[in-house]
């Protein structure tokens, strides 16, 4: 999840750390996010505009006749109105409070975990003390100039609720249930990975391109085509000139395998047909890199690894697992070892 986040792409110290010991992630996350409230503290938060409905002896904002008349408030010199109060309880600020209250459960310091809630409760002095808003009221917060300071701040709240929220699952560490979409996890897992090989991979002469998409070799066409063709988007292409070698990877949030009509276990065919048009469908072009590309169908496990390959028509299709229920440092053995990179740890 660390690697997912655009805010890690920015700290080379943070890269370094997480490079040596990947188990101290909590601890380098905790601290991101300590030092970028505490900055934000002593500029003073930003405020923010929140919709309020209250009975008032004079008119502010706009008058709401119907509760104003059903209650005769008139009567008692009073009047129902609607308007908007400046406030330090934002989203976005409560937002940031419950990121320091879920880590503190989890890093490894107990300094850092007492320097977390003692951030939190000065929030709450400052008046941050509304419920956490859910992932959707966060999305839709836009940042202004004014306020574009609190973009790393809520950056590293994102990257804090993520690494807290993983799984209940049982496990050496307690952690608590995520209530998220399917949709959503699909597109964390894709983008860690991505974020992985940009990290790890950049320095060793690879190029790295996240969600490119790739055309197909059209010789003629009807007039509508264009609106129902689909394109082909791919989730990783890994390129590295001097040694020729091009990968393409696809990433799958479900089981490698599923039941066949004639056996237990079987690739799913439609994937097989994806990678293959992704790989076939390059060639001819007098891109080099692409007549001899590979491709890589990787999906996450949990205890069970499969690391199979096939060769076909010159293009190696490998079907790989990645057990996220094992350490920080064998999850990025197993990244590189499906790639036939060496890890350098």
């Amino acid at each position: 999840m660390l690697y997912a986040s655009d805010l890690f792409r920015e700290l080379e110290k943070a890269k370094v750390a997480v490079e040596d010991n990947p188990d101290d992630i909590p601890d380098l996350v905790a601290e991101m996010l300590c030092r970028r409230v505490e900055r934000r503290i002593q500029r003073n938060l930003s405020y923010g505009y929140q919709s309020r409905d209250a009975v008032l002896g004079r008119v502010r904002g706009r008058i709401d006749l119907l509760n104003t008349e059903r209650h005769r408030l008139l009567d008692r010199g009073k009047v129902a109105c609607r308007f908007h109060a400046l406030t330090i309880d934002t989203a976005r600020n409560r937002y940031v409070r419950t990121a320091l209250e879920e880590i503190s459960k989890i890093v490894h310091r107990g300094a850092l975990a007492h320097r977390c809630r003692a951030l939190a409760a000065s929030l709450r002095r400052m008046g941050v003390t509304g419920k956490c808003p859910n992932r959707g009221e966060v999305s839709i917060d836009r940042f202004g100039r004014h306020d574009a300071d609190d973009q790393s701040m809520v950056a590293a709240a994102h990257l804090a609720f993520n690494l807290a929220l993983p799984t209940e699952a049982a496990g050496a560490k307690q952690l608590s249930l995520p209530d998220r979409e399917i949709t959503w996890i699909r597109k964390l897992y894709e983008k860690g990975v991505a974020g992985f090989y940009d990290v790890v991979l950049s320095k060793r002469g690879w190029r790295v391109d996240a969600g490119k998409t790739i055309g197909w070799q059209i010789e003629s066409k009807s007039p509508g085509i264009d609106k129902i063709l689909p394109s082909m988007r791919t989730d990783i292409i890994l390129d590295h000139l001097d040694a020729g070698r091009r990968i393409v990877i696809d990433t799958k949030f479900n089981s490698i395998v599923t039941r066949g009509w004639y056996r237990e276990e079987t690739l799913r065919s439609g994937y097989v047909y994806q990678i293959y048009a992704y790989l076939r469908s390059q060639e001819g072009h007098g891109d080099l890199l692409a007549e001899n590309a590979s491709g890589l169908l990787l999906h996450p496990s949990v205890g069970d690894m499969v690391n199979e390959s096939v060769v076909i028509q010159n293009h190696e299709i490998r079907f790989a697992t990645v057990d996220l229920g094992a350490t920080a440092k064998e999850i990025r053995e197993q990244l590189l070892q499906v790639l036939g990179v060496p890890y350098a740890g």
